[in-house]
């Protein structure tokens, strides 16, 4: 092989290399790049991930802890609900005590009545402070919302029929609900 055939086999073989070089697509280098740019996508997202985790977390202990906070007041007002009722009873049960100290000795038998009537009235102003109220049924038409008919009897006079003659028990209301119905008897 001569040296001009040699050098235009090397110049033949450079050539091919170089546009062989041109031809070669970029984009290794760019997947590389890419794959960064990837790898610090997944990153923030990873991160944006653990955040909202976190938050999430954080929202649910705090659900968590208001729903224990209201189980936990719920149960103390429960509890303790009747407690304003019950400080209001006790200067009636004081008077009932001081009554009934002094219903032996007592000679008057007169100012024992006057006595046990001012705290029955005292008793009932505190109820009716507090929405209780009695039903007055007496000579009223029967109305079955409010008194239950424990017997009949037959009517007298014409103008009595259906109308209540006699109350057995008082019924109460508490701020306009039925909380003991009145027993009655009424005419047909």
């Amino acid at each position: 092989m001569s040296k001009k055939d040699l050098e235009s086999k090397v110049n033949s073989e450079e050539n091919f290399t170089d546009n062989l070089a041109e031809d070669m697509p970029k984009e290794p280098i760019q997947e590389e790049n890419s794959e960064q740019e990837e790898l610090s996508s997944d990153n923030e997202s990873e991160d944006e991930l653990a955040k909202l985790k976190d938050s999430y977390i954080r929202l649910m202990a705090e659900y968590d802890n208001y729903r224990k906070r209201t189980i936990k007041e719920k149960a103390e007002l429960i509890k303790n609900g009747g407690e304003k009722v019950l400080i209001g009873l006790l200067p009636v049960v004081d008077d009932f005590q001081r009554a009934l100290e002094n219903i032996d000795s007592a000679k008057d038998l007169d100012a024992v009545k006057e006595g046990v009537e001012l705290i029955y009235n005292k008793f009932i102003a505190y109820l009716q402070q507090n929405g209780v109220k009695t039903i007055e049924a007496l000579g009223e038409p029967f109305d079955a919302d409010f008194c239950e008919a424990i017997a009949t009897i037959p009517a007298q006079e014409e103008d009595q029929k259906g109308k209540v003659i006699d109350s057995i028990q008082t019924g109460y209301t508490l701020n306009d609900k039925v909380i003991r119905h009145a027993k009655v008897v009424v005419a047909n």
